[in-house]
């Protein structure tokens, strides 16, 4: 009883890792066909919205560090989908625009929703909750820093 509280059935964080990991495994054989690993797809939808961002508000958007960003952008640049220039404005700020190829890409991929959406067990209603609550605690986040 006294280290009830460390166990794993007990711990929100593990189902939600362990949860993470199965979406990204279901998303997989999609995002093959369109040839993007799942971090290069959510960042290609940022880019197929905005067009043009920088590595801070890209990393922001997706929640990653520029540790872990750098080596997915010059992969997606070595693939033709980005182009990573320096600010005219602001050498520091490093640009991120999407190419012509990117752009090709999201024909195939406004698919992935809909084949995913039939992999899951929830209702539009359990999705729609979900996703409210997932947003709920990523914006608390931002309270805690």
């Amino acid at each position: 009883m006294e280290y009830d509280v460390l166990k794993l059935s007990n711990q929100l964080c593990f189902p939600l890792y362990a949860c993470s990991r199965e979406i990204v495994k279901k998303y997989k054989p999609f995002l093959d066909e369109i040839g993007l690993t799942y971090t290069q797809y959510i960042a290609m939808m940022v880019m197929w919205e905005k067009k043009t961002v920088n590595v801070k508000t890209l990393g922001e958007c997706l929640y990653l560090d520029s540790g872990t960003l750098t080596p997915l952008l010059k992969k997606l640049e070595a693939a033709g989908l980005v182009t990573r220039e320096r600010s005219e404005k602001d050498e520091r700020n490093l640009v991120i625009g999407i190419t012509e190829k990117g752009e090709s890409l999201k024909e195939p991929a406004k698919t992935v929703p809909e084949k995913m959406a039939s992999c899951m067990n929830l209702s539009m209603e359990e999705v729609s909750t979900l996703y409210s609550l997932l947003y709920k605690i990523l914006k608390a986040d931002e309270v805690c820093e």
